[in-house]
C-alpha cells in the first residue's frame, strides 16, 4: 500500500463527564492536543448540544482532529487524521485520553491510502 495518512479511531471510555460537557474546555484540549502534536492549526468549529454534548473540530494543516462526547455515558469518540511526516498522531491521542481523565481508552490505527 501507498500509505497517505494514518488514522486514529479512538474510543474512550470512562471519562470525566463534566470535562465532556464543557465546550470552553474540550475546544482548549483538542487545540492543546494538536500542538502538543506538531500541528499546524488552520481552523476549529465547536457546538455544545442541549441538554448536554459536544462536537468539534479542529483543522490541521495535516488533516483533523475530531471529538463527539457523550457526557451521560462518560464517552467521547475522537478521530485524529494525519497526512504530515511530522505530525506526532499518537502524542495528540495521549494528550487527549490523560485531558480528559479517560480509564479505559482503545485506539484503532488504520493506515490510508492507495492500494
Amino acid at each position: 500500500m501507498n500509505t497517505l495518512g494514518i488514522q486514529l479511531l479512538i474510543d474512550l471510555e470512562q471519562c470525566d463527564e463534566a470535562i465532556l460537557d464543557n465546550l470552553d474546555e474540550i475546544r482548549k484540549l483538542l487545540i492543546h492536543a494538536a500542538k502538543n502534536g506538531g500541528a499546524e492549526i488552520i481552523g476549529d468549529t465547536f457546538h455544545k448540544f442541549d441538554p448536554q454534548g459536544i462536537t468539534g473540530v479542529v483543522s490541521i494543516a495535516e488533516s483533523h482532529i475530531s471529538i463527539h462526547t457523550w457526557p451521560e455515558y462518560s464517552y467521547a469518540a475522537v478521530d485524529i487524521f494525519s497526512c504530515g511526516q511530522s505530525f506526532r498522531e499518537q502524542v495528540s491521542a495521549d494528550t487527549l485520553i490523560n485531558g480528559l481523565k479517560c480509564k479505559n481508552p482503545r485506539i484503532t490505527r488504520v493506515e490510508r491510502g492507495l492500494l
